[in-house]
């Protein structure tokens, strides 16, 4: 059977991959009022499994820098769908008929959300050892899966929910374990390459002494930050802007910026060839500056919603884009590397809607003071990308 699949199949692994991220990181959230009215758990308990599934994804991603480069990359992936696939199997079996539920929860939460840090470190350096002609539109491709992904689950899971009704919600649960289970049956034929063999692959402290890749640091986390400060107060800022529902907030927020933000790596992914990506990166930081400030400013709310989504599109080649500029830079970085910004990322996907909501509150719950508290983030992500661009002139041919 190997011998009959290709790249092209490592590829739409790869695909399938990111959409199942997106399962890890948006189906939990969506149960919470459920849980919380069904089994009488306390909004505080409830609370802590966000923070678990963030720790232990992070943790998973500090942990992958000691072995990852070390053992398959097969493995690696394989092991990390089993294990979402199993957390999502025991929520939506165990959970119904069990006497402590929330510990059932709390391990099914574990489980997944190690599969899901997993993912996050090594299905980009698959997807950059696969033969391409454009690696960078390629993995521009790869994360418009999550946006996608991050749409589907929102709109299936709520339509579900509404026709099956709420009780019956642990049938969703497993069918979303469906999907990586099969994923990590492919995943165990498509050919993989590394991108480096361990006795080459650069030592991550001689990553730390180049400048670049401290700038390209930078760059994960003000992306992360500009993203994540966006999008996790998109549902609460549609709700509180425009006086919708939770259900109906959840639509007009996340789920447009995550349209758009997956519609800004298929656009990129068409276009890579024509245009610089660190000047994009730049322009499109400039443009993510202009959508918070318009969003916190502007006095009409169905505008600043827009403003809000349009985001969604700017961010969208932050992450992506900065992999793909510091494997051409670090091309012996291996998934060693690849791990070191993802943990940089991950920092900012919690400082940026940390800050947002901690200045919010200092101000009397005014969301819009938040959003405008975190246009730093975006502002340093230009600054980091006009230090490349000067780095790139004092070495042509090395950089862009």
């Amino acid at each position: 059977m190997r011998k009959k699949l290709n790249f092209e199949h490592t590829k739409i692994a790869c695909y399938i991959a990111g959409f199942t991220q997106a399962t890890v990181c948006g189906f939990l959230p969506l149960l919470f009022v459920t849980f919380n009215q069904m089994y009488e758990i306390p909004l505080t308990l409830i609370t802590l499994l966000v923070a678990v599934n963030f720790i232990v994804q992070f943790g998973m991603d500090f942990a992958s820098l000691f072995f990852v480069d070390k053992v398959s990359y097969r493995g690696v992936v394989v092991v990390a769908h089993i294990l979402i696939s199993i957390g999502l199997l025991l929520l939506g079996t165990l959970v119904p008929v069990a006497r402590n539920t929330y510990m059932v929860i709390f391990i099914a939460t574990l489980l997944f959300s190690a599969g899901g840090g997993l993912l996050e470190v090594i299905t980009s350096p698959i997807m950059e050892g696969c033969p391409s002609k454009n690696k960078a539109a390629a993995m521009s491709l790869l994360h418009s899966m999550f946006g996608f992904g991050s749409v589907l689950v929102i709109v299936m899971t709520n339509i579900l929910l509404f026709a099956l009704g709420r009780e019956k919600w642990y049938i969703i649960a497993i069918v979303w374990a469906v999907l990586p289970a099969l994923n990590s049956v492919f995943f165990s034929f498509v050919p993989i390459n590394k991108i480096v063999q361990s006795e080459e692959r650069t030592p991550i402290f001689q990553l730390f002494k180049g400048k670049s890749f401290l700038i390209f640091l930078l760059l994960m986390a003000c992306g992360g930050a500009s993203e994540i400060g966006m999008s996790q107060w998109a549902s609460a800022f549609a709700e509180t802007s425009l006086g919708v529902s939770k259900t109906l907030g959840d639509i007009l927020g996340p789920c447009i910026f995550a349209l758009m933000m997956a519609l800004s790596r298929i656009f990129y992914s068409k276009i890579a060839t024509r245009i610089n990506l660190i000047k994009y990166i730049m322009l499109c930081g400039c443009l993510t500056v202009l959508c918070y400030v318009m969003t916190a400013l502007l006095p009409f709310k169905f505008m600043a919603l827009l403003m809000c989504g349009f985001c969604g599109f700017t961010v969208g080649i932050m992450w992506p884009g900065t992999l793909s500029l510091a494997a051409k830079v670090y091309p012996r970085g291996g998934a060693t590397m690849f791990g070191v910004l993802a943990l940089a990322g991950d920092l900012g996907c919690t400082t940026g809607p940390s800050i947002v909501g901690f200045v919010a509150s200092a101000f009397g719950g005014e969301l819009r003071t938040g959003l405008l508290t975190a246009t730093i983030f975006p502002l340093l992500l230009v600054v980091g990308a006009l230090l490349l661009i000067r780095r790139g002139k004092r070495h042509p041919g090395k950089y862009f």
